[in-house]
């Protein structure tokens, strides 16, 4: 059973991850209880987020606490019978979240920031993937021109760190690059390195064929199964036992649900999301993702029709969907952006894993021998997947790794 491994999760991360090993002459066993890319791969921004080099921090505003508090938000909601399980990760989560330790998170998150546009090209390229990877950037538009300020401070700041580009607008720049909102903004930044993503679930897919065609399996199985058969490892997949030398598990926010009769359980916690696309009245188009700042959510053109996604929600797993932040958002949504009807009856709603300290979780298991992490990754999976699948196999193989991986190691919750 030498160079064999069974990946759990068939998300962006765990397909990238997947790819990668069979490039390096793995053989393969892809697992999930459902198709690639059908978990919170599916629903998102669709955006590859070459600017994203600040992680989204825990509010320490008062002002803003007393906000999120009132639980009206679109960009934040929570369930009150939730807050008792999330109490001692929340915690955490604002204790890292403190200025000089929050450097830290940026500095980790940052390096793998700055490779997500080539590391999605190198599985991309020669494939119908390319026609998804629209290098178009997005924008964000604000209203109060004192946050306009601050944003493009900020902005400056990650140019002159992390080599990121962008363009500042002003009131009638704004109206040029977007001229069917219907409101006035005092200024924006494109952000011009991203790629938009036409249909993230399709990309998703892309790279689970382009998995299959090197040679790898893809397979329906229960993740919640996993054993250990001698010195390897066995799940229970559809057609049977799946045994292989090693395990990743790359199942988002269910990981720890693996991973901790194992042994190891990382305080790692979902944020919900949800989207419903929507059409266009007329001859109105969206010529890129744009992000009204002061409502607290993103406008995305996708194949769909128009994408309008939410925040964060705070809820118990397994908790029945509750979109009442797209509730709130449509109307606003509906006074920024010409929007006809929905295109579907019922909303999406996906979990993103995340960590108290922003960052994700990749490598070794602790106290598991040829058992691997790859979670954790918030709100940057669809950016980060391909650059995560190549820096897990990498440490698998025992190759050089392309990025210092010290500040994802596991054992960092013990």
């Amino acid at each position: 059973m030498t160079r064999s491994a069974i990946v759990l999760g068939a998300g962006m991360v765990g397909v990238s991850v997947a790819l990668h090993l069979r490039r390096r002459g793995y053989d393969v066993v892809l697992v999930d209880r459902r198709g690639p890319g059908e978990g919170a791969s599916f629903g998102n921004g669709g955006l590859i987020q070459r600017e994203a080099v600040y992680p989204h921090p825990f509010p320490r505003d008062i002002a803003e606490l007393r906000r999120i508090v009132g639980n009206r938000q679109v960009d934040t909601a929570y369930h009150i019978g939730a807050l008792p399980g999330l109490a001692a990760p929340l915690l955490r989560y604002w204790w890292h979240s403190e200025p000089q330790r929050y450097l830290d998170a940026v500095r980790g998150h940052a390096a793998l920031i700055a490779t997500c546009l080539d590391e999605h090209m190198a599985l991309a390229r020669d494939t119908e993937a390319m026609a998804l990877l629209r290098p178009i950037g997005w924008m964000k538009v604000f209203a109060d021109p004192n946050m306009l300020d601050a944003a493009l401070a900020q902005a400056e700041a990650a140019r002159r760190d992390h080599g990121v580009n962008f363009t500042a607008l002003d009131r009638a720049g704004v109206a040029a690059a977007e001229p069917h909102l219907l409101v006035e903004r005092a200024g924006g930044i494109h952000w011009t390195d991203p790629f938009s993503v036409s249909d993230p679930h399709a990309l998703t897919l892309a790279y689970a064929r382009r998995f299959a065609e090197a040679g790898g399996t893809l397979a329906i199985g229960d993740a919640t199964t996993l054993r250990r058969a001698g010195s390897g490892w066995q799940v229970t997949s559809a057609a049977g036992p799946v045994e292989a030398a090693e395990v990743v598990v790359a199942l988002g926010d269910a990981s720890a649900r693996v991973t901790k009769p194992l042994g190891y359980a990382p305080p790692v916690f979902g944020k919900r999301g949800y989207h419903a696309h929507f059409g266009l009245h007329g001859n109105a188009t969206l010529n890129r993702p744009v992000l009204d700042v002061g409502s607290g959510f993103l406008l995305a053109p996708m194949r769909a029709g128009v994408r309008l996604t939410t925040g964060a929600e705070f809820a118990q797993p397994g908790a029945a969907p509750s979109p009442m932040q797209l509730d709130r958002a449509e109307p606003v949504a509906r006074a920024l952006l010409p929007l006809a009807e929905r295109v579907e009856v019922t909303p999406w709603m996906g979990v993103r894993p995340c960590t108290p300290d922003m960052l994700p979780i990749i490598g070794r298991m602790p106290g598991q021998a040829g058992a691997w992490c790859a979670f954790g990754h918030a709100h940057q999976g669809l950016t980060l997947g391909p650059t995560t699948g190549r820096l897990l196999a990498e440490m698998m193989v025992g190759e050089q790794p392309f990025v210092a991986p010290e500040a994802y190691r596991p054992e960092r919750f013990g």
